[in-house]
């Protein structure tokens, strides 16, 4: 069976081959703590506060945990993903939940939070799924999401398989909707804070 073909498995090898082998690793984690650095600083910006809760939808084995710790070390991690390799693993040690984005209404997590992480996930949504997703995302986001989305605009590198390439205007269609305001780099504010940026820090 050829590899697009292969069902997919979000297993060791799957997080070996794209987040630890140096020759076909997405990320370092000089460019990830950037990333958690920027997004801790925007939703503080608007917050006007430090951050002290996090949701992390589709978390993987957690990377962005020890990030936000170290910047906020009092803060409350919550993560959800769908693999079992993860959760079996790092489940207890990392506040990670078995579950998709499909499975918030049913987790019963204490929100909403004030960081809303949804890295690399969204793309992976069939049409039905992301549409529900949306709206559950910015109910949990008391501050700020994070929504970092692969579009069909820009040139693809990393993980391939069963990947859904939208155009970026659909998923600004469907952030807007949803009461979230873009204000660049990822980073939408929750309905909440629509009223705070200044004209020209909203895109």
């Amino acid at each position: 069976m050829s590899e697009a073909k292969r069902p997919k498995r979000y297993d060791r090898a799957y997080f070996d081959r794209w987040y630890r082998s140096g020759k076909s690793r997405i990320e370092g984690n000089a460019a990830l703590r950037r990333r958690v650095a920027l997004a801790v600083a925007i939703t503080e910006r608007y917050l006007e506060r430090p951050i002290r809760s996090a949701l992390d939808v589709g978390c993987g084995e957690a990377r962005w945990r020890a990030e936000l710790l170290r910047l906020r070390p009092k803060l409350t991690y919550r993560g959800i993903e769908p693999s079992e390799y993860a959760v079996e693993r790092y489940g207890k040690s990392r506040q990670i939940v078995r579950g998709g984005v499909a499975d918030l209404p049913a987790l019963g997590l204490h929100g909403p939070f004030d960081l809303v992480i949804c890295a690399d996930v969204l793309h992976y949504l069939n049409d039905a799924e992301l549409r529900s997703a949306v709206p559950e995302l910015a109910r949990r986001t008391a501050g700020a999401a994070y929504l970092e989305v692969l579009t069909s605009e820009e040139e693809i590198e990393g993980d391939k398989r069963a990947l859904n390439l939208r155009s970026s205007a659909l998923y600004r269609q469907l952030f807007a909707a949803a009461g979230l305001t873009d204000v660049g780099s990822h980073i939408w504010l929750s309905p909440g804070l629509a009223e705070v940026p200044a004209a020209l820090e909203r895109r």
